[in-house]
Parts: C-alpha cells; structure tokens; sequence
C-alpha cells in the first residue's frame, strides 16, 4: 500500500491514487488493481476505471448494504489479493491500417514542417514504434498512447475543428491517438484507418484494451477502400 492513497469521490465513487508520474510499470500495477476488483467485485461495485496515475471505482452505496459505504468499499479494496491478477486478460498487439494520404491526412504537411521532416519522415516514425495503451477516455474506446517519438511532438490545433471523422489518426503534443467516432477535437489528423474501434453491439464494444499494444500499419487508398468494402 506503499505510496497508494484513497479518496472518496462524491457519495458513489472512490479513487485509487498511485502517486506522480507516467509510466509502463506504474500503468501495469494500475491494470493489476483493475482485474483485480473485476474478479473479486464487493457488494454494490460498478465499474472500475484506469487512468494515468489513478483507478476510480464506482459502486452504488445503497447496493453496499452498510451505514458507511465508503469505509466499508475502502476496507475491501485494501484486502484485494492484488498479485498476478493481470492474468486475468491477456494483453494482445493490435495492427491497425492507417492512410496517411489526402484526403486523410488533414494536418500531415503542418506536422512535417513543424518538425522539420518530410511527410515521408512522419509516416515512418509515427509506424515504426509500437504503442503502449494507457487507457481508455475522451469518448467511447479512444485510446491513450505512450511510446511516441518525440520528434513527432506538435501542438494541438489553435482552433479545434467541430467535426472529426472516426477513425482519424492525430497528434497532440507528445501523444497520438484515434478517433473511434465522429467528434469535434483539436488533435493534428495525420491519416484514418477503416477500423471500427468501437461498438456497442459486441463485447467488449471496444476494439483495443488497457494494457494492449498497437501498431500502426500504412496502407494506400485502395487499400483503404478495399477495407472499407469489406466491413
């Protein structure tokens, strides 16, 4: 319990906070807390949610069937047989296909000329590395990656744009990310991919994990065109 705090968050909730600092091993015992919970749930538990440097559990005090609920979920989670709980799911690599050609890639020229690469540059550091899924957040399965290269490193949009295609592949600051759905955002778009990384009629609806690694795969147009016709 070393460096691990509790903190009620209003009268249904409570977060794990596990200290300062971003990191693989951090983000491994965050995910062990999370299986952990999952397949040892208390009377009233929800959900339990991964961050950075936090996993908030949601629970509904009413269900907990005590007088102090938050005492008593804190009690529980404190006797949590924590170790080697991330078995419980097995971390997968996923490839995705991405064009990082017009019409996609909507900001590639101005990541390239911030950085003082070709766009050719861009495209081959962006796929070369594997990513790191942190967690899930922003909407419904986007992604929160690690393992960027900081030469790729570009401020987010002055301007946000009101409508971002899913599937749009973009860059803010020192992290990349997806798009799962349309939504307005102020991320660089550097390509798309045709995958469908979210939907709520399977399970799990999202198509990568917490703890699941990606890589980024380019593809053409036609090639893109050809997925698209396929799903």
């Amino acid at each position: 319990m070393k460096n691990i705090s509790f903190t009620p968050l209003g009268d249904g909730a409570i977060v794990i906070d596990f200290g300062e600092g971003i990191g693989l091993e951090k983000n491994e015992l965050i995910l062990e807390w999370q299986y952990a919970i999952e397949a040892n749930p208390f009377p009233g538990f929800i959900e339990a949610v991964p961050a950075y440097t936090t996993l908030t559990i949601f629970y509904d005090p009413v269900s907990v069937g005590t007088d102090f609920p938050y005492e008593t979920v804190k009690n529980a989670l404190q006797n949590l047989p924590i170790k080697n709980q991330q078995t419980a799911r097995k971390a997968k690599i996923v490839e995705i296909p991405v064009c990082y050609e017009e019409p996609f890639a909507l900001d590639l020229a101005f990541v390239a000329e911030q950085n003082g690469l070709t766009k050719h540059e861009v495209i081959q550091l962006h796929s070369d590395n594997v990513y790191h899924v942190y967690f899930l957040g922003f909407a419904p399965g986007f992604p929160f990656l690690g393992g960027m290269n900081e030469k790729l490193s570009t401020p987010r949009r002055s301007s946000p744009r009101l409508k971002i295609p899913g599937g749009a592949v973009g860059i803010a600051g020192g992290q990349t990310g997806i798009y799962p759905l349309t939504s307005p955002g102020g991320w660089q778009i550097i390509g798309r991919t045709p995958l469908q990384l979210f939907d709520v009629n399977t399970n799990p609806p999202t198509l990568i994990l917490p703890g699941d690694q990606i890589r980024f795969v380019p593809i053409s147009k036609e090639d893109y065109a050809a997925w698209e016709e396929k799903s």
